[in-house]
């Protein structure tokens, strides 16, 4: 119950994964997660990034403003690890969530860090977990996934349609989202 898109375009995958996590989340599911809010930065060629975590209402910057010229990676590691807290413990939660979204398996899931541990405890929990994974990080996600990974059309009602039938064994009949 590991399911993927991949956009080609930067940023879709947020506002995709962002949208069907309001959709969700409007018809009830219970969900836990993070969904990432570009946000344009005045005078800036690069955007902020934020983690929105699904199911409460706190936000985390996870990028670092370095000046104009920088080039190269400029995650907060710090800032995504008190997301992936939040998370995981929404997950160990004495009513756990319906669904998993995370907004993406990237280089920090790759080397072990980031959401890793907290996808890894949900599959174990029998939560089912839907992520997106650019093509370059495509590799590392399949090696992780050992072949528990179904690719999913980046569409909205085909994600939704995904969603809710990984629900419908685990809780009460729902209207359609």
């Amino acid at each position: 119950m590991l399911g993927y898109i991949t956009t080609p375009g930067r940023g879709e995958g947020d506002l995709l994964l962002a949208e069907l996590a309001n959709r969700l989340r409007a018809a009830g599911v219970r969900l836990a997660g993070a969904v990432q809010v570009n946000v344009a930065r005045p005078g800036a060629e690069r955007c902020d990034m934020d983690l929105c975590v699904l199911g409460g209402d706190k936000v985390w910057r996870i990028s670092q403003y370095r000046g104009p010229l920088a080039t190269g990676c400029r995650l907060d590691a710090q800032g995504l690890e008190r997301a992936v807290g939040e998370v995981a413990a929404a997950l160990a939660a004495e009513v756990p969530p319906e669904l998993l979204i995370v907004n993406k398996f990237g280089i920090q899931e790759i080397e072990g860090r980031g959401f890793r541990p907290v996808i890894a405890q949900a599959l174990l929990a029998d939560v089912p977990v839907l992520t997106a994974v650019n093509a370059k990080n495509l590799p590392g996600f399949l090696a992780f996934a050992e072949g528990l990974a179904e690719p999913l059309a980046p569409e909205p009602e085909a994600l939704a349609q995904w969603c809710l039938a990984r629900l419908a064994p685990r809780s009460a009949p729902r209207v359609t989202a």
